[in-house]
């Protein structure tokens, strides 16, 4: 369930993202991984996720793929992006991930002149995206019928509540150009025949179909 779009980039960083990059992405990224540290020993709860992914990417190859129910764990996801399976967005440094009943919390530190790439504005709406910073990103996320749905409730800098209007500006302008169907409400078709996916208390559960 983890396979391409990259689960909503920095500002939807949650559900989107690890329904974003499959097992088969992962591994051939694994070359270019950005932790150096190796898979496996220190990070058990890694090669577990990759286990589980195997076996949604394996499932999905079936005309009626098993419908038990794939669960996540909260630890497993963080456990696989801190390993370097995941190559993160550009600008995004760091990228933890909290999970609640439909609700996922995303932690990133975020080089916004990264994601600009020395593009200037003089619209003070802009003002805030500058530098490097500890970013949280609060969603609803979701997925039934066989589409993501991705929508976020509140974005803070370094604790401080963006204004609505400006992350809608800054993410129509950066993020969306860069990433289709990723803004602040997204939706997307989720891979491997994933026909439900839903976020719990520091898991997601995923059924193919």
């Amino acid at each position: 369930m983890i396979s391409r779009i990259i689960l909503t980039i920095l500002l939807v960083a949650s559900l989107a993202f690890i329904i974003q990059r499959g097992p088969t992405i992962a591994q051939q990224a694994a070359p270019q991984k950005a932790s150096s540290t190796p898979v496996g020993g220190s990070h058990r709860l890694a090669d577990s996720m990759q286990s589980k992914l195997d076996h949604i990417q394996q499932n999905a190859q079936q005309p009626n793929p098993d419908q038990t129910p794939t669960v996540m764990t909260e630890d497993e996801v963080n456990d696989y992006i801190a390993s370097g399976h995941i190559v993160l967005p550009q600008g995004v440094k760091k990228l933890k991930m909290e999970g609640r009943t439909g609700v996922v919390t995303a932690f990133l530190n975020v080089d916004f002149d990264e994601i600009r790439a020395g593009q200037k504005s003089a619209n003070p709406l802009l003002s805030v995206f500058s530098g490097r910073h500890d970013v949280r990103v609060e969603a609803d996320a979701s997925g039934s019928g066989g589409q993501g749905r991705v929508s976020v409730r509140e974005v803070s800098i370094d604790g401080i509540t963006v204004p609505r209007m400006a992350l809608e500006y800054f993410v129509n302008k950066y993020i969306t150009p860069k990433y289709r169907n990723v803004g602040m409400d997204s939706r997307f078709q989720m891979p491997d025949k994933v026909d439900l996916a839903a976020v719990g208390y520091h898991k997601l559960t995923v059924t193919q179909k």
